[in-house]
This record gives structure tokens, sequence and C-alpha cells, in this order.
């Protein structure tokens, strides 16, 4: 099943998140297949407030693990993390 971690920085964070930035690119990464969409959420000037993650995860638990494991999460990044289950409706990649 896939999910959105849906991930709202807390204020004046971008310093932090720059510092994290490569842990975090890294991690995702290293989630292989599993990923299958991520990026920033930004204000209107560009500057990065926040992320979107999709995952696919076995259950609610498997994505709450992913969004847990995040380095951005680890270095209190976030001041919410939710999560939804989301189903791909339009241009999903791996439709044939």
């Amino acid at each position: 099943m896939l999910y959105a971690l849906i991930c709202t920085d807390k204020p004046n964070s971008v310093d932090l998140r720059m510092k994290e930035r490569p842990g975090h690119i890294d991690y995702l990464n290293g989630l292989g297949t599993a990923l299958k969409a991520a990026g920033p959420f930004t204000d209107e000037a560009g500057s990065p407030i926040g992320s979107l993650v999709i995952v696919e995860a076995k259950d609610r638990a498997g994505a709450e693990e992913i969004a847990k494991n995040d380095p951005y999460a680890k270095a209190g990044l976030f001041a919410a993390v939710e999560i939804r289950a989301w189903k791909w409706g339009l241009k999903n990649p791996e439709d044939k």
C-alpha cells in the first residue's frame, strides 16, 4: 500500500534542513523501490518548509517506521508529520 508522509518543518529551520539534507537523501535512496516520489514543499519565495514523501509499505506501521527513521525526523526538523494512505490515480509510472 502507498502512504504519503506529509511533513511540516519547524519555523526558521532551513539551516537544520540543509545540514541534514545529505543524510536524508541517502536514506531515501536507500529505500529502493519502496520510495515512489519525494520532494520539498516551499514557500512563495522557494525556501523549503516541509516534505512530501510517497512510500510503499506493508501497512501503516511500516510507513510510520520509515518516517521515524528519516534523518530529518531524527534531527527534530519537523513540527508535524501526517501519514495518509494514498492511491496513485493518474500518471503512475508503474502502469503500463
